[in-house]
């Protein structure tokens, strides 16, 4: 039997709590049972945190997406020499 993956999005979650992740767990139990997949999207770090404290990590996948780091453009190139000593008087 084929399971469809259905993906949730938890970015609406403001400051989550275990009653959220008790929810969240009863939504992947539903999902199972229909033959589908939850995939958890959009968690926050906090969130993320209590399902592992939950010890649900394993059964709440959480899919998670890198940020691109935020970078300062480069202003010019220096290239790195080294120093000559400076005279002797």
């Amino acid at each position: 039997m084929a399971t469809d993956k259905v993906t949730l999005s938890c970015a609406r979650i403001g400051k989550p709590d275990l009653g959220a992740v008790d929810r969240l767990a009863r939504i992947q139990l539903g999902a199972r049972r229909g033959g589908h997949e939850l995939c958890l999207a959009d968690a926050s770090y906090d969130l993320m945190a209590l399902i592992d404290f939950a010890g649900l990590a394993d059964v709440l996948r959480v899919e998670v997406k890198r940020q691109a780091e935020e970078r300062k453009e480069p202003r010019g190139v220096e290239e790195e020499s080294e120093l000559t000593d400076p005279p002797v008087l």
